[in-house]
């Protein structure tokens, strides 16, 4: 009856560890509140005015005391900061293998999209046990993805990729909400995130998210079409062409600009291609693509949304050279010269 609950659920492999770090921090803080209170209490009735005590020959230092109490509570400082900053670089190096999952916040929701193409807003459903990479943005301001379960939260920033990666472990219904203040809605911008058993997540996407079998364009498929309704081929095919380079296999490849900076083609590098091409312009080629960036959040004629360059982006990732075809003439750091212009 009177069960009082300290905390959310531990449910993923950080909850625990952060949940340690925070009682240490905790338990720290009340420790020495308490022996610094006490003695301050102490001596403020032992030597207050008109008690008889002797105040002769007063001690203005002691080296031993002051080193014991600077050096013991530094160790303790620097054994918090270590054991923090391990879990800080630990929560930001997802593995290779993390299920990735899309992610956009706009007033008043949270938009998600499965590779398979299975969408759904203030809902997220994961399988348990099995590492989960977000990969989110912000369509207008600054929020803020925040799961206490998980105890994971992550800015979500117009105009950048961020990124957050977790292991659930215990399937189950848990909150989910937005903790920076963006606008009149801010407190109805909620959700639940939903874990399930890995069967069940994988009969949940094979039936398109509902509990009938519907089989969504998956994203790669819907940033084929965007690609194609948008004619991008016609100056980004298979080869280079002097109207615009191959987007074959350029994936996480480096990259040669006209002022030769090098930049790596991931996923910031692609949206900034569409929203701002003359932002850096590859070497070899003039400003000749126009912008994708929409007027505004409801105005999208002839731009594209968030979505729909997350789709664009999972498209071009899919290009691979195939096995037969000849060699791109690229060189690997050159990589957007004009096959007239490659150098020896």
């Amino acid at each position: 009856m009177w069960r009082l609950k300290f905390a959310p659920d531990q449910a993923s492999t950080f909850a625990e560890q952060y949940d340690w770090l925070f009682w240490a921090t905790t338990a720290l803080t009340i420790f020495f509140t308490i022996v610094v209170g006490l003695l301050v209490i102490f001596f403020a009735l032992r030597f207050r005015e008109g008690k008889k005590v002797d105040r002769s020959n007063a001690h203005d230092h002691h080296l031993m005391l002051e080193l014991t109490w600077s050096i013991i509570p530094l160790i303790m400082g620097l054994g918090i900061f270590g054991w923090a900053s391990y879990l800080f670089v630990e929560t930001r190096q997802p593995p290779k293998n993390a299920l990735d999952i899309y992610v956009i916040g706009k007033q008043w929701m949270w938009h998600a999209q499965h590779s398979n193409g299975v969408r759904e807003n203030n809902m997220l459903h994961l399988p348990s046990g099995t590492p989960v990479r977000l990969t989110m943005i912000s369509q207008d301001v600054i929020h803020s993805f925040f799961i206490p379960a998980f105890r994971m939260k992550q800015d979500v920033i117009p105009g950048r990729y961020t990124q957050m990666w977790f292991t659930p472990t215990k399937p189950g219904v848990y909150n989910l909400f937005c903790t920076e203040y963006c606008g009149t809605q801010h407190s109805e911008m909620g959700g639940y995130v939903v874990v399930m058993e890995p069967s069940e997540y994988q009969e949940w996407l094979a039936n398109g998210g509902e509990n009938v079998p519907v089989k969504p364009m998956t994203m790669v498929q819907k940033g084929e079409k965007i690609f194609k309704d948008k004619a991008c081929f016609k100056c980004h095919g298979d080869q280079d062409i002097h109207e615009g380079p191959s987007l074959v296999g350029i994936y996480n490849q480096r990259r040669v600009m006209k002022d030769n900076s090098v930049r790596l083609a991931d996923d910031e590098y692609l949206r900034q291609a569409m929203y701002d091409p003359y932002a850096h312009i590859l070497k070899g080629y003039e400003n000749t693509m126009p912008s994708y960036k929409p007027k505004s959040t409801d105005d999208l004629e002839g731009g594209l949304s968030e979505e729909d360059v997350l789709n664009v982006i999972e498209y071009i990732k899919s290009l691979r050279s195939s096995p037969t075809a000849p060699a791109p003439a690229i060189p690997p750091l050159a990589t957007g010269v004009p096959p007239t212009e490659v150098p020896n």
